[in-house]
């Protein structure tokens, strides 16, 4: 009978060669962008919806109403609240006094209109309008407070004066016109006398401007059919009024006669206006997927800069501008706007830092891939909507594996049609940037466009020794690693990977000799996988290369419990009595779920032939007891030998061996 001690055994998992790796990833061939809008900037501000803004110049504050909170909110012009009035349902319309004193407020929740000191924010009087009239926009002009008032079927004009010991509200000023929904009003720049006003709701559009020099409001020019709108502002001289309208243009009317003069080209729902000083327009419009804000130098009506406001909702559009949201900076350049998100996000100021300057786009052209050391071309465009002349310095600076902070190559200027072509030589492999830039001047901001160039080294060469030898356990083994020429870096790394559960170790860094070589010896255990890798360097490439060492398992196959040796033949064999047994103690190098395969062969008939053969378990230590019975069995001649074999043995973490047999024989 034969019985098997314990073996422990796990199936080899060879390590796959590691890849070649790619000293350079993949590159951008063209690139473009407009630079940096000076210092545009935004804000968030605690609010859920817009109604209105003016700019206060004299305290150099914002006021916005929220209808949906019932509040309006001071801030500065970085958009920072100063300070908040409460209690105010559905205020709307906004209006502040010419010497900025006081700011008006249209509360339609509570039908008054609300005047607060604009210095301090706080309240001073409430001025009753009556009950449901629903005072939705605000105007100051003759010494009065104007208010448009009323709902979506009829909307009309009212008055406040607070001249006397008590104030007067007066109803139905205007008695000409029905406008549908309360309308809007603006005050004239240039007269204190003079407001106009526009319909709010999308049928009955009517615009009409008002003369309050008598006390008494009056038509003062025939109406005009607008469409939709949504706000509406006097040009400087006050002569002429521009609507926010739908029809992806914002509409012009002269305040004399109304009739329509030449428009300025925006998007289809128009929601803001506002006129600088000097004649510059700017339009808005509420446009998810397209510029919002139009801004037009004065007496052009080609748009010299656009904005289109980023997301920060959860919609994939972009915020939307509010209405009546677009104001400029008093005695400043400045444009505030607000925007509102489409679900989910805030409401936030905009300050635009230079929007009456032209932005142009510089894009950057490259071709895909090109040699270290050979020249590139690199070409592109300047755009903007004011075009720049033919000499226009450009600077431009090459960022590299070199230089990461970049290297200024000098100026070049700027072609015909806004073009620009000059050759370069990379120095450096890997992922090379080109930065193109204009500095800007009085009418132009600064831009700069990029882009990339994969740039491949030189190959490298590197050769590693000892590839596909076999050694018994426990050989020392010298691997050498051969590199070539390379321009800087001469380390290479020489790792060993075996097979099985040992991990991936490093076994040498250094820099290789004078003839290129690094050496480094190791004790064999196990087949391993041995690499050498070369990191590159600004010119030469990465390269890796490997080696497989097999080696064969470690075994030793001993016979005990013999009576004593007896030599037949030429061969010593151990003798046992037919009452004992035969012990034979196998070791292989432990592996967790190893085996070691025995084999026994009988003497018969003048030769050795089969007898039986099977796999035994070995314990931790890489040890198994295989106990032959000898009763019955006088006479026989035998012998045996165990082996580890490659892919049987319950693994295949080492290549395989057989032990020398051993000799025995069993007697009475």
């Amino acid at each position: 009978m034969l019985f098997g001690g314990l073996f422990i055994v796990r199936k080899r998992a060879l390590s796959a060669a590691t890849s070649f790796a790619v000293l350079i990833g993949s590159a951008a061939l063209v690139a473009g962008t407009a630079g940096p809008a000076a210092a545009d900037s935004s804000k968030a501000l605690p609010m859920s919806s817009v109604g209105d803004m003016v700019v206060d110049g004299v305290h150099r504050k914002i006021f916005i109403s929220d209808p949906y909170l019932g509040k309006v909110v001071a801030t500065d012009y970085a958009g920072t609240v100063l300070s908040t009035v409460t209690g105010l349902p559905g205020v709307t319309g906004l209006a502040l006094s010419a010497d900025a004193g006081s700011l008006y407020a249209a509360v339609p929740g509570a039908d008054v209109v609300v005047a607060l000191d604009a210095g301090t924010v706080t309240e001073r009087a409430r001025y009753a309008t009556g009950e449901g009239t629903d005072p939705q926009y605000v105007a100051l002009a003759g010494g009065k407070i104007w208010f448009g008032y009323g709902n979506g079927d009829h909307g009309d004009i009212g008055s406040v004066d607070t001249s006397g010991a008590e104030p007067l509200v007066t109803l139905a000023q205007d008695t000409e016109l029905d406008y549908s929904g309360a309308p809007r009003l603006v005050s004239s720049p240039t007269d204190p006398n003079a407001f106009a006003a526009m319909s709010s709701y999308y049928h009955r559009f009517l615009l009409g401007a008002y003369d309050a020099s008598t006390g008494t409001a009056r038509t003062a020019a025939d109406v005009g059919s607008v469409g939709m709108a949504n706000d509406l502002a006097y040009t400087p001289d006050g002569g002429r009024l521009i609507t926010a309208t739908a029809g992806e243009r914002h509409r012009v009317w002269r305040t004399t006669d109304m009739a329509e003069l030449s428009s300025y080209a925006s998007e289809s729902h128009g929601t803001a206006v506002a006129v600088a000083p000097d004649g510059t327009v700017a339009a808005g419009s509420d446009a998810w997927y397209a510029p919002d804000v139009f801004v037009y130098r004065p007496g052009e009506t080609k748009a010299v800069r656009q904005y289109d406001f980023p997301g920060t909702g959860s919609s994939s559009g972009g915020d939307s501008l509010a209405n009546s949201s677009l104001a400029w900076e008093p005695g400043g350049s400045r444009l505030f706007a607000v925007t509102t998100a489409i679900a989910g996000g805030s409401v936030r100021l905009h300050v635009l830092d230079t929007p009456t300057k032209s932005l142009p786009t510089v894009t950057v052209k490259l071709p895909a891939t090109v040699a270290v050391l050979k020249p590139v071309t690199v070409s592109g465009t300047v755009a903007a909507t004011l075009g720049l002349p033919v000499g226009t310095p450009l600077t431009v600076t090459r960022y590299d594996a070199e230089f990461p902070k970049g290297k200024a190559l000098g100026t070049r200027k700027l072609g015909a049609n806004g073009t620009f072509s000059f050759p370069d030589t990379p120095t450096a492999a890997g992922n090379v940037t080109y930065k193109v830039a204009y500095a800007g001047d009085a009418t132009h901001v600064g831009a700069s466009g990029t882009a990339v160039v994969k740039v491949t080294p030189f190959k490298t060469a590197l050769t590693l020794d000892q590839n596909r030898r076999t050694v018994n356990y426990g050989t020392n083994v010298t691997y050498t690693a051969s590199l070539g020429w390379s321009y800087r870096n001469r380390v290479v790394e020489i790792w060993s990977d075996p097979y099985g559960s040992e991990p991936k170790r490093l076994l040498k860094r250094g820099t290789v000799n004078s003839a290129g070589k690094l050496s480094v010896t190791t004790r064999m255990t196990r087949d391993t996988w041995v690499t050498a890798d070369f990191a590159g360097d600004t010119r030469s490439g990465r390269a890796h290369v490997g080696s497989t060492v097999y080696t064969r398992a470690g075994l030793t196959t001993t016979l005990s419990q013999h009576y004593k040796w007896s030599k037949i033949g030429t061969i010593w064999y151990q003798s046992y009595h037919q009452t004992g047994d035969v012990k034979v103690t196998a070791w292989n190098n432990p592996y967790p779920g190893r085996m070691t395969k025995y084999e026994v062969q009988v003497w018969y008939a003048g030769a050795w032939r089969a007898g039986s053969e099977d796999l035994v378990r070995l314990n931790s230590g890489g040890m198994a007891y295989i106990l032959f019975d000898g009763a019955g069995a006088a006479g026989v001649r035998a012998r045996v030998r165990t082996a580890y074999v490659d892919g049987v043995s319950g693994d295949n973490v080492n290549t395989t061996v057989h032990g020398a047999w051993k000799y025995f024989n069993i007697t009475r």
